[in-house]
């Protein structure tokens, strides 16, 4: 039995894609703060909903899938509920697994996971690290309910705040880039809808030959930059006016952001 506690968006967008792998209805249950959210998972996807007190007894993974601000509070609701052995599965960004083990049973393994917003197509990049009770088994355990949302990759924990950053964060990078060359589009005189099916397909396209080539991206780049041509035009300004150091710095920013919030 799987428990997500707290199917907000992203508890909702694993629940969904844990079906859609297989999953009966009956194998999962999930929790919500707000009657009318529960009822509309309920009739959705036909899983039963439940207080957190009694799906943490009755779970064997539990996903902890609350805000960071919010784990203190459901960490001291359920923690005298989780049995022994159990799983725990935390997705709050910046909550570390020593604050997960503290309010949980002796010995309680903990896996921590940064997702992103993705999941909801199925490809969301997930990033998981170990707590100090957690094993193989337990990883193993945690790649098999992400892998049908996305790709899974296991990372140290000392790489949590960073992978934040740039994959939890990620999405988010990429949407200002497509909101910038359909304003390009729009200024070169295309209709809004044309540019940005335009970008939205040369962003489809370059992500699938990043994945599927396997090569390098500046090779990638180098083979659309002629000499003298029109892209080595646009990387000059780009280099110009500093938007690779912009970048770096950007997801340094983010990186020290979640930090801050993690300490209070």
């Amino acid at each position: 039995m799987i428990a997500i506690l707290g199917a907000g968006k992203m508890g909702e967008a694993l629940l969904s894609g844990v079906l859609r792998a297989g999953r009966r209805p009956s194998e999962l249950i999930a929790t919500a703060r707000r009657e009318e959210r529960g009822a509309l998972l309920r009739e959705r996807y036909g899983v039963e909903i439940v207080p957190n007190a009694e799906a943490a007894a009755a779970a064997d993974t539990l996903v902890l899938a609350v805000k960071p601000q919010d784990m203190g509070a459901l960490l001291d609701e359920v923690g005298p509920h989780v049995p022994p052995g159990r799983l725990v599965i935390s997705m709050a960004a910046g909550i570390t697994t020593g604050f997960v083990e503290a309010r949980l049973p002796a010995g309680v393994p903990v896996v921590r996971v940064m997702s992103n917003t993705p999941v909801h197509v199925d490809e969301a990049m997930s990033v998981i690290s170990p707590g100090s009770h957690a094993g193989e088994e337990h990883l193993k355990l945690a790649e098999e309910l992400l892998s049908p949302v996305g790709k899974v990759l296991r990372i140290p924990e000392s790489l949590q705040d960073g992978a934040t950053a740039l994959s939890g964060s990620g999405p988010a990078y990429f949407y200002y880039l497509v909101e910038a060359m359909v304003d390009a589009g729009i200024l070169l005189g295309m209709p809004r809808a044309a540019a940005l099916e335009m970008v939205i397909q040369s962003a489809v396209g370059a992500a699938v030959m990043l994945r599927d080539s396997g090569e390098h991206p500046v090779l990638l780049r180098e083979a659309v930059t002629s000499p003298g041509g029109t892209t080595i035009s646009a990387i000059r300004e780009l280099e110009r006016h500093g938007v690779r150091a912009a970048v770096l710095e950007a997801i340094e920013a983010a990186r020290n952001r979640g930090r801050e919030l993690a300490s209070g």
